[in-house]
C-alpha cells in the first residue's frame, strides 16, 4: 500500500472513524449486515488529521487533474471537506443536495455554476458510488466538465467500480479497504481469522449478509 493509503487507515482506526466488528456486525441502511462501520465525519474533530486529509486531497486533484476551475462536494458529508480544499486551492465551491430543495428555488445544487467549469467532486466514502454520482450527473446537466471524483476511503466494492466505469467518471480515493484491513492485521487490530472474514464481506456483500442472518 502507498503511505497515503497507510495513513489514511491508521487515522482513521485510531480514532474510530472506521470500526471493525466482523464476529459481530453492523446492520446499515439498506438491511445488509457489515463487518464495518465507517464515519468520516469523525475526522473534522481533529486538526492534525483534517489538514492531512485537507492537504492530500489538494495534492492529489493537482497531480491528477491539473488546474481546476471549481470543487464541489456531495451532501452532507463530502461539503466540509470540498470547502477545506476548495479554500487550499482559492477555487470556487458548490454542493450537490441529494434531493431538490421543495420551497424557494427548489435548487440541487447549491452556489454559482457557470458552464464549462472543470470540476473536481469530493466525497467521503464510497459504497456503491449511486450518490455520488447522481451528484456527477447533476453537474453534468447544468454544463459542467466534471474531470473526476475524490474521496477519503472506498469499499473497493466491485459494483462501485462498475458503476463508475460506466457514468466513465474517475474515481481515487485516498485510501481503501483492502489497504486498511491489510493495515489492521498488521496493527493487531484484527487477527487472521477476523481478516478472512473481511476479505470475504468485500466480494460479495449480499451473499454475506445473508450468511450473518442465517447463522444469527
Amino acid at each position: 500500500m502507498s503511505e497515503i493509503e497507510q495513513k489514511i487507515a491508521e487515522f482513521l482506526l485510531q480514532i474510530k472513524a472506521i470500526k471493525l466488528e466482523p464476529k459481530n456486525p453492523f446492520t446499515w441502511a439498506s438491511g445488509l449486515k457489515s463487518p464495518i462501520y465507517c464515519d468520516n465525519r469523525i475526522t473534522l474533530s481533529y486538526p492534525t488529521i483534517r489538514t492531512y486529509i485537507r492537504q492530500k486531497f489538494s495534492e492529489v486533484i493537482q497531480e491528477e487533474f491539473g488546474s481546476v476551475d471549481m470543487i464541489s462536494g456531495v451532501a452532507t458529508a463530502g461539503i466540509p471537506q470540498g470547502v477545506l480544499v476548495a479554500q487550499d486551492l482559492g477555487v470556487p465551491f458548490t454542493y450537490v443536495r441529494a434531493n431538490a430543495k421543495e420551497h424557494g428555488r427548489q435548487n440541487l445544487i447549491e452556489g454559482e455554476v457557470v458552464d464549462g467549469q472543470r470540476v473536481v467532486v469530493i466525497e467521503d466514502l464510497i459504497s456503491t458510488g449511486k450518490s455520488s454520482l447522481a451528484a456527477v450527473k447533476a453537474l453534468r446537466e447544468v454544463g459542467c466538465n466534471v474531470v473526476g471524483l475524490v474521496s477519503i476511503f472506498t469499499y473497493n466494492l466491485p459494483v462501485a467500480e462498475e458503476n463508475f466505469k460506466e457514468a466513465k467518471c474517475r474515481l481515487i480515493s485516498l485510501s481503501n479497504y483492502d489497504a486498511l484491513i491489510k493495515y489492521a492485521l498488521e496493527h493487531q487490530f484484527i487477527n487472521e481469522y477476523e481478516f478472512s472474514l473481511l476479505e470475504n464481506w468485500r466480494l460479495d456483500p449480499t451473499m454475506w449478509s445473508n450468511k450473518q442472518n442465517e447463522d444469527a
